[in-house]
């Protein structure tokens, strides 16, 4: 991971209309960076402006106050030739597998989609060789390109919405609960994927998710966001509390599972998991 920042974000605020000419704060002076090839995890409830930030970063939202700069530009809400300029940059892949792809198109249609969008130079055999190469890199076949959504099953329909985000040569990947809609296995292979792509190409990921278990393995750093302010930014390693807001400390001690016991137990089984999938 290099030093440079890539992506800076210094007291973001962002509010939504409401009625009256009354509007609601979804986010508070929220500040963090992510590193060049670091992963950053972005947790907290529901409602917390996970979302909301990264439909910011990708100029889909405008700040009432603060600033986001990428890879040295700063990125505000525009017309459509600049979200294509911010879309070379930065991509999404989504927490529905299914939902995010066009059961109409073919496979090699969808992931070639941002290459289309952004009006690359690029001849038909060129934009199918790159189709074909990313769908290869993902652990798919390049026959796969003439097939449809329908005939994948979830894990596999994340790798081509992977393929598609990953086509463009973005800097930066948002993936807003990407692996949340998966069985453990398949959550396991994607998370492996995810890591070995950021190996070879130096992505960086902005990690959205609920799940506590799967940030702490593949991010770097943490940002903890409760009611749209950020109330910690922590190293996944850092194991002592004593140093957490006490909303974080009652985010990580919350159970998924009521029982202590089988939640270690499932802990521990995601790790196997992960391991032998590696």
């Amino acid at each position: 991971m290099s030093d440079a920042k890539l992506l800076s974000v210094e007291n973001l605020t962002i509010d939504y209309p409401g009625r009256r000419r009354q509007s609601f704060r979804a986010v508070s002076g929220v500040s963090f960076d992510i590193g060049s090839g670091e992963t950053v995890g972005l947790v907290g409830e529901s409602g917390s402006g996970k979302t909301t930030i990264a439909r910011a970063v990708q100029g889909l939202l405008a700040a009432a106050a603060g600033s986001i700069v990428l890879d040295g530009e700063q990125v505000k809400a525009g017309d459509a030739k600049n979200r294509r300029r911010l879309a070379s940059k930065v991509q999404t892949v989504f927490q529905d597998p299914f939902g995010s792809l066009n059961p109409a198109r073919t496979v090699g249609s969808t992931v070639a989609e941002s290459l289309v969008a952004q009006k690359v130079r690029l001849t038909g055999k060129e934009i199918a060789a790159r189709v074909n190469s990313e769908l290869e890199s993902v652990g798919l076949s390049a026959k796969d390109a003439s097939r449809h959504p329908w005939e994948f099953s979830g894990g596999q329909c994340q790798r081509i919405a992977i393929a598609r985000a990953l086509i463009a040569r973005p800097k930066l990947v948002i993936c807003d609960e990407a692996v949340s809609a998966l069985d453990l296995s398949i959550q396991a292979q994607i998370l492996n994927l995810l890591t070995d792509l950021q190996a070879e190409r130096g992505i960086s990921y902005l990690f959205i998710t609920h799940d506590l278990a799967v940030v702490r393995h593949v991010a770097q750093r943490i940002a903890v966001l409760e009611h749209g302010n950020m109330v910690d930014f922590l190293a996944a390693g850092d194991d002592d509390s004593s140093t957490w807001s006490h909303y974080t400390r009652k985010l990580f001690d919350a159970a998924p599972i009521p029982d202590p016991v089988l939640q270690k137990a499932r802990r521990e089984q995601f790790e196997r998991t992960l391991a032998e999938t590696t």
